[in-house]
């Protein structure tokens, strides 16, 4: 067991649309790429993706992930794109354990890798792709009760090197972004977004969980909150009562909020 000095936080990263990995001049790209200064270096990272949805919880438990390139119609650079990180069939093991003995019936997963929600932020914060990373699914007719809940079964990894690092989108409604990318941000999904910074910092962990009810534009920005799920999984990981830091904030196409979290 590592001291409590050397504990690794959980993080929210929003991860945007996979071009974030070609678009230097946008501030979360350039945020990422300097996002492991914030922590230790990490023994392995257990990514928690939007992108992938499973009925109960699921452990990828493969020794060399496959790259997913799960996205249509992007320039050929992306499909390209691999991150050839190994994997860690004993952490997957471990997680899955860890979440039976807080009542989950988790399955290993020996065949699916990784997600753009996973690869392509972690291409631009551990770009020589050294770190075994695994994956986590969320359920996404579940609410955030139980993601919190699956947050706080694996805090424990924490203590032991294991960066968790819940992916997803602060805001996300791809039917009302600004495709040209050429307006301000728009107030619906700043008031969300601020909503969120001060629940978060104030951690209002009640109001949070009833986000859908309290939160300004809460539908109008999550249609459905699929991207807003991994979030309670690194809340539910965090030290009780201990604020939220938000490390990056920003936005793209007009409504995208790419703020991103640290939770101690």
């Amino acid at each position: 067991m590592s001291s409590s000095s050397t504990r690794l936080p959980a993080v929210f990263i929003s991860h945007g649309s996979p071009m974030l990995t070609l678009e230097p001049d946008r501030p979360a790209h350039q945020f990422l790429r300097t996002a492991a200064a914030l922590w230790p270096k990490p023994k392995a990272i257990l990514a928690v993706s939007a992108h992938w949805e499973t009925a109960q919880p699921a452990v990828g438990a493969v020794a060399q992930p496959e790259t997913i390139h799960d996205f249509y119609g992007f320039p050929p650079a992306l499909y390209r794109m691999h991150y050839n990180a190994p994997g860690t069939p004993q952490l997957a093991a471990r997680i899955r354990d860890l979440l039976a003995e807080a009542g989950y019936a988790a399955a290993l997963d020996a065949q699916r890798g990784l997600d753009h929600g996973a690869w392509s932020p972690l291409t631009l914060i551990y770009p020589d792709a050294e770190i075994p990373v695994l994956q986590l699914s969320i359920q996404s007719q579940r609410d955030p009760a139980h993601h919190l809940a699956l947050g706080r079964a694996l805090s424990a990894l924490r203590d032991d090197g294991v960066l968790i690092m819940a992916t997803g989108s602060m805001t996300h409604n791809l039917r009302l972004l600004d495709r040209s990318d050429s307006q301000p941000p728009a107030e619906w999904a700043s008031a969300f977004a601020e909503w969120m910074a001060q629940k978060l910092a104030q951690r209002d962990d009640a109001a949070l969980l009833d986000y859908r009810r309290q939160a300004p534009f809460a539908a109008q920005n999550h249609p459905t909150d699929e991207h807003l799920l991994p979030l309670y999984v690194a809340l539910g990981a965090a030290t009780p009562g201990q604020p939220a830091e938000r490390i990056h904030a920003s936005f793209a196409h007009g409504s995208l909020a790419m703020d991103s979290y640290s939770f101690a």
